[in-house]
């Protein structure tokens, strides 16, 4: 159970990187509270996001 959890918490961080990383400017329409970022920091954002459930789901994966 515990390896499940961190494997949908890193497959959680990739899908919601995805929107900042690919289309800065949609995300920003949905998120409300971000639309004062510029869009390399979204972009940025977004990698560090993807990066991060990336490294976590394999990690995961490799260990079951």
């Amino acid at each position: 159970m515990d390896k499940a959890f961190w494997m949908a918490l890193g497959l959680v961080l990739v899908f919601e990187g995805l929107g900042p990383l690919l289309a800065p400017k949609g995300w920003r329409e949905m998120v409300s509270q971000l639309s004062q970022q510029d869009d390399n920091n979204l972009r940025r954002i977004g990698g560090c996001l993807v990066v991060a459930g990336s490294v976590i789901a394999y990690m995961m994966y490799t260990s079951m």
